[in-house]
């Protein structure tokens, strides 16, 4: 697996895959902060440190395959043009914060995407592994095996009575994040999912996003995870979270369910005028275009448009961002033309399923 593999495929290899609930969970991923017990955390590490635990991951885990996660792929940050980091973020396979620490920052990425290891962000090490729709807990058992494999080899920062030591006091115990993303057009419509957001972040959780913190939920599509590290085990924060996540997901079903009953025609409007736009037009902006794939992908979830597989609506979402665009396009585009050729790519990706 080279570079050029992630960069030219919209989708990873992962995503194609069904999983339980995937019409409202489009996935669920345990993240795992851990950092070397030799070593000052990234923040305060001089250059030297930190290209030592570079260097160390490329020898001992480049090319490297444990159990299904094949051949992972030694990437340095400082080696990638900006629209190469930019298309990493897009397909969520690092984060934007990594990209800032250029000089020693790299990752580790499995050749189906589904695992991949942040090197001197925040944390010495953060690591990502992701299923289609609604599993944590087996992502979890997973992530479990991959941190066992990794501390074969590497002595964490850990305190007998705080857990694993981390940058952020936040992370410090688990040190996990469990998050799933889902994509919520019913609860958002009837604006049920504003009501919901505080008393979701009185248990403890938090609502983001599809790019995580800072980040606003384009097209419908929010990232529900823990907030609190300390003090709960990893089994306990999941179990926390697949409560919520359940409820949102009958919440989700009994608004569609209502506006099918209340107002299918208005419904079936919303969704064929988007399937229109995304069908015909000559410019489309960003977030317009994701308000529409989001309409047409409820469509689909409902029945109400055929022949057109799911995961073309997946592959659109991230195909349609401009990182994206500029890969493709194989040159720096302005603004105006990233909606010229988002349109036209929409366009033609729609065509090759008639």
């Amino acid at each position: 697996m080279t570079l050029q593999n992630f960069m030219n495929e919209a989708i990873s290899p992962w995503m194609r895959e069904e999983g339980p609930d995937s019409d409202i969970v489009l996935s669920s991923r345990i993240r795992l902060a851990r950092n070397f017990a030799d070593y000052s955390y990234p923040i305060l590490a001089n250059q030297k440190d930190l290209q030592s635990i570079s260097q160390f991951f490329q020898d001992e885990y480049e090319h490297k395959s444990f159990q299904d996660y094949l051949n992972f792929e030694f990437i340095p940050i400082s080696s990638l043009k900006p629209v190469e980091k930019r298309v990493l973020v897009e397909k969520h396979l690092i984060s934007p914060h990594l990209v800032e620490h250029d000089n020693s920052a790299a990752t580790l990425i499995s050749k189906n995407e589904q695992v991949s290891v942040m090197i001197n962000e925040e944390d010495h090490i953060r690591v990502q592994l992701y299923f289609p729709g609604f599993q944590l807990n087996k992502a979890l058992e997973k992530a479990f095996e991959f941190d066992d494999w990794l501390e074969e080899k590497i002595d964490y920062a850990f305190d007998e009575k705080h857990g694993y030591l981390t940058t952020c006091p936040t992370n410090v115990g688990t040190g996990m994040r469990a998050s799933v993303m889902m994509h919520l057009p019913a609860l958002a419509w009837s604006q049920q999912i504003n009501r919901m957001i505080p008393s979701i972040n009185q248990l403890g959780l938090v609502v983001r996003g599809i790019y995580g913190e800072g980040s606003e939920a384009i097209g419908n599509i929010f990232q529900i995870s823990n907030q609190i590290t300390l003090g709960k085990s990893e089994g306990d924060i999941v179990e926390d979270l697949q409560s919520v996540v359940q409820q949102l997901i009958e919440h989700e079903r009994n608004a569609r369910n209502r506006i099918m009953e209340q107002s299918s025609t208005k419904l079936e409007n919303r969704i064929y005028r988007s399937y229109g736009v995304l069908e015909y037009s000559r410019i489309l902006e960003s977030k317009e275009a994701a308000k529409c794939l989001s309409n047409v992908r409820l469509g689909i979830d409902l029945g109400i448009i055929e022949k057109v597989p799911r995961n073309i609506l997946s592959e659109l979402m991230v195909l349609t961002q401009p990182g994206f665009l500029q890969q493709y396009a194989k040159k720096n585009l302005t603004a105006s033309e990233r909606d010229v050729f988002r349109a036209s790519l929409v366009r033609e990706r729609l065509q090759l399923e008639k």
